[in-house]
């Protein structure tokens, strides 16, 4: 059965930067576009499709992971809610939003979460966590479990981006979009230091990109 991701291969010879548009302020910076914003955008319409077949017509409620899923989750929901207005069934949609703190703690294998409501308004509720990149898995391993403390109904996990790490915890989302090298990328709201949420396209950066965003 084939994967329902799309690979980006080791041997994957990325776009050319002459061939799309960026931000001045960046041509500087990057070597390549690995995923270009037209792909991405192609791609969440069909992972929205999943999800909205998958759930027999109940509500859920999207967990955003800040900062660097909030476009993500944004083309995510509106993907969703076009399903809703022109398909069979229609899914009521929530939204919070999540920061991670990156220290966890180790004994209790949880992670401390930062921001949100009060997640006891969980217990009984479907949950869609929408991330931007799985790069070991073991911080959403840890928010799994920290998770399942305010007892959902149910938790699935879309991710845009799974690395081939090899220090992977072998950790998969219930959903993916794009399997990609283990290499250094930004945009789509991903940054390196702060820098490069403003890009539409998911690009590796040069060395110079690297040392002028360094600090």
């Amino acid at each position: 059965m084939t994967d329902n991701f799309i690979k980006v291969a080791d041997e994957t010879t990325p776009y050319s930067t002459t061939h799309f548009s960026l931000p001045k302020h960046y041509e500087d910076s990057i070597e390549s576009i690995l995923v270009p914003h037209g792909l991405i955008k192609d791609r969440i319409e069909r992972m929205a499709r999943n999800i909205h077949t998958e759930f027999n017509s109940e509500s859920m409620i999207i967990l955003c992971i800040l900062k660097g899923g909030f476009r993500f989750t944004q083309d995510l929901m509106d993907a969703l809610n076009s399903l809703n207005r022109n398909s069979g069934k229609s899914i009521q949609l929530g939204l919070d939003f999540l920061r991670l703190k990156s220290y966890t703690n180790e004994s209790s294998g949880e992670v401390q979460i930062i921001g949100g409501d009060d997640l006891s308004k969980l217990e009984g509720k479907n949950i869609l966590i929408a991330e931007d990149m799985i790069d070991t898995g073991k911080s959403m391993q840890k928010l799994l479990t920290t998770l399942a403390k305010y007892n959902p109904k149910s938790v699935k996990v879309a991710c845009l981006l799974v690395k081939r790490n090899k220090l992977s915890s072998g950790y998969r989302p219930d959903h993916i979009g794009f399997e990609i090298p283990n290499v250094w990328i930004s945009g789509y709201a991903i940054d390196y230091n702060e820098y490069f949420r403003d890009l539409n396209h998911i690009c590796v950066l040069n060395d110079n990109g690297k040392k002028k965003y360094s600090i």
